[in-house]
């Protein structure tokens, strides 16, 4: 397994490059977005060559010595309290079934395996195993405050606390406070669809403007843009808008791109002349 594939990153990748990185393989690969059999074991990986990679030290540590110098650390042996410690990674023997000796990791600065997925993304992983931190209280957003964050007021434990909420959260997001967890509801949008940090957006042009061509109106979360439609836009072609999207929690000056669909209008009435011209239009086609 290499990390740098698992990234999919050159090995002279910047740590912005494979930050980035981490950020796109993970949101395609979480399990509670992709419902793939594979996803659970990719999104693990793809977590754990993240961790690595991130750090230059133990980036410099998989570069010289590969994944071994992760996974073999029961070669070198280990304490009777059964703790191995080498370099910056300390390794943890524990006994499966059948008595056969497996190893958690604990990489400095993270006690859980997937703490970092909360601490780069703002909400936790679904793997975690840390202890629970406390009670979970809910919040409703609408489609704006959830887009471009804002400061609400809520009752916990009968005690007003007032709470920032990061731009970007999506439905389901649980946002961890000293004692307490906040789990965000975020109201549909009637025009933008929402999938992670992309919206999607159907636009209705007419006949003639799909065949010949046009400039329409297109809503995004910053007002409306004009752009142009190509000549012979079939129904169902789409175009991206990059970085029209909404911002990721962690890193709100990056945002998703946002997706136009085209629908074709077709007149349920026509008048004769028109129809002669598109009956025309048809011996041309």
């Amino acid at each position: 397994m290499d990390y740098y594939e698992i990234l999919e990153v050159p090995r002279n990748a910047t740590q912005e490059e494979i930050k980035a990185a981490y950020r796109k393989q993970a949101l395609k690969w979480h399990p509670d977005r992709n419902r793939s059999p594979e996803a659970t074991d990719r999104f693990k990986k793809i977590n754990e060559a993240f961790e690595v990679l991130s750090d230059p030290k133990k980036r410099q540590i998989y570069n010289q010595f590969g994944e071994a110098a992760f996974k073999t650390a029961a070669a070198s042996g280990y304490s009777s309290a059964g703790q191995y410690q080498q370099g910056p990674f300390r390794v943890y023997t524990n006994f499966g079934e059948g008595g056969f000796p497996g190893f958690d990791f604990e990489f400095e600065g993270f006690s859980d395996p997937f703490e970092i997925f909360e601490q780069f993304f703002g909400f936790s992983s679904p793997f975690s195993r840390r202890r629970k931190r406390g009670d979970v209280y809910q919040i409703s957003l609408n489609f704006e405050e959830a887009v471009k964050g804002a400061v609400k007021e809520i009752l916990v434990k009968g005690e007003k606390k007032t709470v920032k909420i990061p731009a970007g959260v999506d439905d389901g997001t649980k946002i961890r406070f000293s004692d307490f967890d906040l789990l965000v509801n975020v109201k549909p949008h009637p025009v933008f669809k929402r999938q992670g940090q992309d919206i999607f957006v159907e636009k209705e042009i007419s006949f003639p403007i799909a065949v010949l061509g046009g400039t329409v109106d297109i809503p995004t979360l910053d007002g409306s843009v004009k752009i142009k439609v190509r000549p012979a836009t079939h129904p169902g072609t789409m175009i991206r808008l990059k970085s029209r999207g909404i911002p990721y929690p962690q890193s709100p000056s990056e945002r998703g791109d946002q997706y136009v669909i085209f629908k074709v209008k077709i007149p349920s009435k026509i008048s004769l002349k028109a129809r002669k011209l598109i009956e025309e239009l048809g011996r041309e086609l």
